[in-house]
């Protein structure tokens, strides 16, 4: 049985690294299956493989079935819904998931809506004022939104929101228009609804007693799962520490609470002899710890890791009132086979990957362990475990996130007995009962417990960073560590180290002398582009700021240079004072030493201060790294008074012995005309950055037919209100034959300039799933 459910979750995982859904008539083959299997049980282990992959592929179908129509992007739709989830607030917006019940047109079932403040100095009163007592779970609305398909930003190395969209079940993203006021209509009080509330009664009463805290958001994250309470600067602590898994309701926390729930009625259950002679009290316990686990992880959400919890404490839970005790393996096989069946998307998380290795991880050390009896013994038997847990998930974690915690045992040694035995159920007391001295105590281990992590994220060389090394290594690595926290007995356990040394040692990939990579990456409306030769990196603008705690420079652009192992940035080129191209320079200074900056920035610019070097772009500025030659084309001296910031832009020329590329920031017509005038033979490039996101401000005939690309690279939000890319200007390159990449439509583009000559390609079609030609639409305008 245990092969059978791991060949079934193989197929699961197999249909989600599909570019294409099989068609629906391969369904059929499903009941066809499991007769031959009633028939040859021989045939089990292909059958449940094909059972998995037919499987996945039927729900694919279904929920894919579930999106907006391609004619509705970009429309006014009236609709009346319920919100269905714990609204998320922001500085200037809040966010929830709506659950739509009405409209004149045909709409997803669910939806993600943000509703967003007018600006303070805009003059209008385009919405209502938003406070967090006016918008809460289960309350129906009737709002005019506009919305658009699933989409999201796709580099490599990055987070797939897309993916995220489809496992939710989100068949549209948008926001509440001003065209008619929002109505509340009142209450659903649905089961659903009436959970939600829970969690949003939870969440106001640690917020109302201990204040806008750090302790009160984790708190709240770890009673109702709500971690959008933290903030970035307590995530990244808890990264740098090793401790993130412990700061939500993890399976750690469900285990230990379903575990405490079983305790206590068995330990109640003894003194009753009565209840003891008719049902042993292990079998007493085994209900009410599927009850204590399920009741808590319906508190946060029923998240896929408490849903993962909650299957293998209930197999435990069933196995122990049966009177058959199952083997680790197959009750991690059978949660495994329980969560992909209702949730096949669960393969993509990587949590999922994590929390199901950590538990196979203590299954592997505690089984083949001699029990401990001594109070020290068992000490060392939990710092064994530890270490094998930290071990054992590091190839994964650098992997996945480039990076390894070196104090996370240290740290988890402390984090979690304390968390998951001591915060955590008083953060659940404190939800549970008025007592304001709980909240107040699990607020002051929580401030002690941070004290400590930060303690912990100064000691020297606390966190490993490197690049994502390859697949390939990470699986040798994997090999490695289960070699190396073996049990006694086993011989040469030390060899495990020469396994795992592929993934730590070798070198990242990068260009060879007299080459250049260029990555120009997807970061919505705005720019990020990534120079690379053998030994040096450049980083053409950093993309724009998201919002008051959030940009493009901490969520895409530093882990990506982190991915593909860059130490420190030889230069910085920030090409003017807009903040789609300046607004995520701060948070990429913050993560990587820059030698200087180049920028046409006013003088008054803070970023002049964070670095030691900052020189303005001047045109007739050339270097050569690695046998690549740049040179800075423009602004001259004589622009400084140009009216608008776009026409300072510094356009920086790149090119090698087989090719060149040309980027141009954001210039105008103006600056694209003194271009020409100073010497339209420098303008000739293979791959021209499309000035200005291919607004109608730029690409003058005369300008495309100097720099006469054989690529076009368009940096571009899908769906931008501006409109861009312009009708007009896709026609003009369209007109001369050039082959157009735009990364709202292809991702992250990649340009390498290497002895083949020039090539190009997108992310999206270097990685293509199924999900992603589905969202994917017609160019259109904005909204």
């Amino acid at each position: 049985m245990t092969r059978a459910l791991l060949c079934f979750a193989a197929g699961v995982i197999a249909l989600q690294l599909q570019p294409v859904l099989p068609a629906p008539a391969w369904l059929g083959l499903l009941p066809a299956g499991i007769a031959l299997v009633a028939w040859r049980r021989r045939l089990a282990l292909p059958v449940a493989l094909a059972t998995g992959f037919l499987w996945a592929a039927g729900f694919a179908h279904l929920r894919l079935a579930d999106r907006l129509a391609p004619e509705l992007e970009g429309r006014d739709l009236d609709v009346v819904g319920v919100i269905a989830s714990l609204p998320a607030y922001g500085e200037r917006s809040i966010r929830f998931e709506f659950e739509v019940e009405s409209s004149p047109a045909r709409l997803p079932r669910r939806i993600l809506l943000s509703w967003y403040r007018s600006p303070p100095d805009s003059g209008t009163d385009a919405l209502p004022p938003i406070s967090a007592s006016r918008v809460h779970p289960g309350e129906r609305w009737r709002f005019t939104v506009r919305l658009r398909r699933p989409h999201g930003q796709l580099n490599p190395h990055g987070f797939d929101y897309e993916a995220w969209l489809l496992e939710r079940g989100i068949g549209a993203t948008g926001y509440v228009r001003p065209r008619a006021p929002p109505l509340r209509l009142g209450l659903r009080d649905s089961a659903a609804d009436r959970i939600e509330q829970a969690r949003d009664t939870v969440r106001e009463r640690f917020t109302r007693m201990l204040g806008a805290t750090p302790a009160a958001g984790i708190l709240a994250a770890l009673a109702v799962g709500d971690q959008r309470s933290i903030s970035n600067e307590e995530w990244r602590l808890f990264s740098r520490t090793g401790v993130t898994h412990l700061m939500s309701i993890s399976g750690l926390h469900v285990t230990m609470i379903s575990g405490l729930f079983a305790w206590l009625v068995a330990a109640l259950w003894r003194r009753v002899p009565a209840l003891a002679l008719r049902l042993p009290a292990r079998k007493a316990a085994a209900p009410a710890a599927i009850v204590a686990a399920f009741g808590y992880a319906l508190m946060a959400g029923f998240a896929v890791p408490a849903q993962r919890t909650f299957w293998m404490v209930t197999v435990v839970a069933l196995a122990l009132w049966s009177g058959r005790i199952v083997l680790p393996a197959r009750t991690l096989a059978l949660a495994l086979g329980v969560v992909l069946a209702f949730d096949p998307w669960a393969v993509l998380s990587a949590g999922f990957w994590l929390s199901y290795g950590a538990v196979a991880l203590i299954f592997y050390v505690v089984i083949g362990s001699r029990p401990r009896s001594g109070r020290w013994l068992r000490l060392g038997q939990a710092l064994r475990t530890q270490w094998a847990i930290t071990a054992g998930l590091a190839p994964a974690t650098l992997f996945l996130f480039a990076q390894v915690s070196v104090v996370g045992p240290l740290a988890n040694a402390v984090a979690i007995p304390l968390v998951s035995g001591v915060i955590t159920p008083v953060a659940l007391l404190a939800a549970a009962l008025p007592a304001e001295f709980l909240a107040q105590l699990g607020a002051w281990l929580t401030e002690w417990l941070l004290q400590f992590l930060e303690a912990c994220a100064m000691l020297p060389a606390a966190l490993w960073r490197q690049h994502a090394p390859p697949l390939w290594s990470v699986l040798l690595a994997l090999a490695g560590a289960l070699w190396l926290i073996a049990p006694r007995g086993v011989p040469w356990r030390a060899g495990g180290l020469a396994l795992m040394a592929p993934a730590f040692a070798l070198p990242p990939p990068a260009p060879a002398p007299g080459e250049a990579w260029i990555t120009t990456l997807d970061v919505g409306q705005g720019l990020a582009v990534v120079v690379r030769t053998a030994n040096r990196t450049l980083l053409y603008d950093a993309g724009p700021q998201f919002g008051a705690d959030a940009d493009s420079g901490e969520r895409i652009v530093a882990p990506y240079l982190q991915a593909v192992g860059t130490v420190r940035l030889d230069a910085l080129v920030v090409t003017h004072n807009d903040t789609d191209h300046s607004g995520g320079a701060a948070a990429v200074i913050a993560n990587f030493d820059v030698d200087e900056l180049l920028s046409s920035l006013p003088p008054a610019h803070p970023l002049h201060a964070m670095l030691p070097v900052s020189r303005r772009c001047i045109r007739g500025a050339q270097w050569q790294w690695d046998g690549v030659r740049f040179a800075l084309l423009h602004p001259a001296a004589e622009d400084a008074r140009a009216r608008r910031a776009n026409n300072l832009s510094c356009v920086l020329r790149v090119s090698t012995g087989t090719g060149s590329v040309l980027l141009t920031g954001d210039i105008e017509r103006v600056a694209e005309e003194a271009l020409l005038g100073r010497g339209a033979d420098t303008l000739r490039a293979d791959v021209l950055l499309v000035p200005h996101h291919g607004s109608r401000t730029s690409s003058s005939a005369a300008f495309v037919a100097a720099v006469r690309p054989r690529f076009a690279v368009i940096p571009v939000g899908y769906r931008n209100r501006f409109g861009h890319p312009e009708a007009e200007v896709l026609e003009r390159y369209a007109a001369l034959d050039v082959r157009v990449l735009r990364t709202d439509l292809d991702g992250a583009i990649t340009v390498r300039l290497g002895p083949a000559g020039v090539e190009a390609e997108g992310e999206r079609m270097l990685r293509p799933r199924y999900w992603r030609s589905a969202g994917a639409s017609p160019p259109g305008a904005g909204g």
